[in-house]
């Protein structure tokens, strides 16, 4: 059973992946190269993930063919969209937040590798009502 505390464990273990690779590589690099090196700690730690999948847009009941992707989405569970900028703004919480609705997910993790403090500076968790239906 998915539970609050099981997501917190998680959202722990991918916080950890994230800073194991930005205390190795630091700031300034392209998000593409982050994401490489991400799913590679990923698999070193046994975390499971989906790289680059497509989030599902329905419009008006429809689905429409977009090419939409999310980063990674961590054993079916949590969104984490990763970013390499000066700061997180508005826009980049608004999309991490249609991920998780669109996507039906509790959670999502907003990472900017960015930063000279990851931990402190460098992620935002997002919750949404799949969350708190979850005990």
């Amino acid at each position: 059973m998915i539970t609050q505390s099981y997501l917190t464990d998680l959202t722990y273990k991918i916080n950890g992946a994230c800073i194991e690779v930005h205390k190795i590589l630091g700031a300034g690099l392209l998000e593409s190269v982050y994401h490489k090196c991400l799913e590679e700690e990923f698999r070193l730690r046994n975390i499971n993930f989906q790289s680059e999948l497509k989030v599902p847009v329905v419009y008006k009941g429809k689905e429409i063919k977009c090419d939409f992707f999310c980063d990674f989405l961590v054993e079916d569970l949590i969104v984490v969209e990763l970013k390499s900028v000066t700061e997180l703004n508005d826009i980049h919480r608004s999309q991490i937040l249609n991920y998780i609705n669109l996507m039906k997910k509790p959670k999502g993790i907003l990472i900017n590798f960015n930063v000279k403090n990851l931990y402190h500076e460098g992620q935002e968790t997002f919750v949404n009502k799949y969350y708190n239906m979850l005990f």
